[in-house]
């Protein structure tokens, strides 16, 4: 029986043991992934990526808009109303480089609320500008049949700052812009830490993600280290509500990333 969910590696997390970008991606194709996935890649020219995904017969299934200027604080730009010039060029940047690559996905990053105004404040101009980018950036992605993904990001542990931080805020946005290619990314780590009740969310919006990415509640680390979140049981309802899409081993291992596999070869092992 073929494996009903693909483990990508976050190869922006896992690895670490590696420094360049295609080490990294060649260590993961070592320990048996087919599949990886990557935050920013812009640094790694794209035909020296292309390279080792060629070399394995791996994917790159996801990445991410570029997260703006790090100096003044910024992750993302697609809901600051200052920015939706800056918002176009990223979006652009990711992608032209998502094709070199042949990625089919992008994560759409919203952004941080601006240091030193009010979340309440500024919400419904955020989410406005929010919506609007991202109609745009759904039009021009489905010209190169690529998905967009928008992610909730906790502001308990995480980033207290980024706008778009819950799973009910994420699917209420993306009732508004309203396109097929647009879908949600559901990160549980974050889910569990803003809402728990990840199975009535998960059922609920099923037909909404995209994407899925996991990780222990609340230190970040491997599936199968102490914390809040029954991965087997979250495996099983995925496979049971019909997932088929990828998931993303965003977390930060506790030791050896080869070492912390276990878990992921128990998966493998079971299909």
């Amino acid at each position: 029986m073929p494996c009903p969910h693909n483990f990508a590696a976050n190869v922006s997390w896992l690895f670490p043991e590696v420094d360049s970008l295609p080490q990294r991606v060649d260590a993961a194709a070592c320990a048996g992934f087919q599949a990886v996935e990557v935050a920013w890649p812009y640094d790694t020219e794209a035909t020296e990526l292309n390279k080792v995904l060629e070399k394995y017969g791996m994917e790159l299934v996801l990445i991410n808009t570029p997260p703006g200027n790090k100096e003044r604080g910024e992750l993302g730009l697609g809901a600051d109303p200052k920015q939706r010039a800056e918002f176009r060029r990223g979006l652009d940047q990711a992608v032209q480089y998502a094709k070199a690559v042949h990625c089919k996905r992008i994560h759409l990053m919203a952004g941080r609320v601006p240091t030193g105004l009010c979340r309440t404040t500024v919400a419904m101009e955020m989410e406005a500008t929010f919506v609007e980018n991202l109609k745009y950036a759904a039009d021009v992605l489905s010209k190169e049949g690529i998905m967009g993904l928008i992610e909730p990001i906790n502001t308990r542990i995480t980033d207290p700052c980024y706008f778009l931080n819950t799973p009910h805020q994420a699917v209420k946005i993306l009732q508004q812009v309203d396109r097929p290619n647009l879908k949600l990314q559901l990160d549980l780590f974050h889910w569990q830490i803003m809402d728990g009740n990840l199975t009535q969310n998960i059922t609920n919006y099923f037909p909404l993600i995209g994407h899925v990415q996991v990780a222990q509640v609340p230190n970040r680390n491997e599936p199968d280290s102490p914390g809040e979140i029954n991965y087997s049981y979250i495996f099983k309802l995925l496979e049971t509500l019909g997932y088929q899409g990828y998931i993303g081993c965003e977390y930060t291992p506790k030791g050896n990333t080869i070492d912390g596999l276990g878990w992921l070869r128990t998966q493998w092992t079971e299909h």
